[in-house]
């Protein structure tokens, strides 16, 4: 009976090992697909950018939300004539909407204020892309030649996804850094896990 017991438990350990290398491997897939879309993929000449909120605080957007910001103002200096969303509402410990304060920050670095339209009503990324494809529709404005994502290099496998899934056509990607270090640690591990939610619940409205 002993013996039994010996083997039932062995069984149960090499099942439960089994798991965490399933998991485990499965996670690593994952990362190497987050890795892969963390840097630039540009297509063609696309004519419209669509910059996705990150946290605002009282003195101003997030570290990690400057560092869009920067790299979307870097590309502008070459490519001035681009339609620019910016994306993002209001959480209850903002001051004001991640657009609001993004489009601030563009305009007081020389963007012309009519090349930047606000979307200030989303909370997540698929609400990110799918109200951001609805405003360019509105606006009767073409992305037949593409459309820019700008975010940090973590955030751009999923938002590719999920703008693809919003009805944008041709998908580049502008990636920035991180530079908030305790928060790009964080973002890896936490954003393989957000590629599988956002694959299986996030739909366009």
């Amino acid at each position: 009976q002993r013996k039994d017991k010996g083997k039932y438990l062995a069984g149960w350990i090499r099942a439960l090992l089994a798991l965490i290398l399933v998991g485990v491997l499965s996670f690593c897939g994952l990362f190497a697909c987050v890795m892969y879309g963390a840097y630039d993929h540009i297509q063609g000449e696309p004519e419209v950018m669509v910059i996705l909120g990150c946290q605002v605080r009282q003195d101003g957007p997030s570290v990690l939300l400057r560092d869009r910001l920067d790299e979307a103002l870097d590309y502008l200096e070459d490519h001035p004539d681009m339609t620019v969303v910016v994306s993002g509402g209001q959480g209850p410990d903002e001051p004001t909407s991640e657009a609001q304060a993004m489009a601030d920050y563009l305009t007081a670095h020389g963007v012309e204020e009519e090349k930047v339209l606000l979307e200030p009503d989303s909370h997540n990324t698929a609400q990110n892309l799918d109200y951001s494809r609805r405003l360019l529709d509105r606006e009767g404005i073409d992305t037949s030649d593409g459309v820019l994502l700008v975010s940090n290099g973590f955030h751009l496998t999923r938002a590719r996804m999920l703008a693809e899934r919003a009805g944008f056509e041709q998908v580049s990607t502008l990636a920035a850094p991180a530079s908030h270090l305790p928060s790009r640690l964080y973002m890896y591990v936490r954003e393989p896990l957000a590629l599988v939610k956002s694959f299986l619940f996030d739909r366009a409205g």
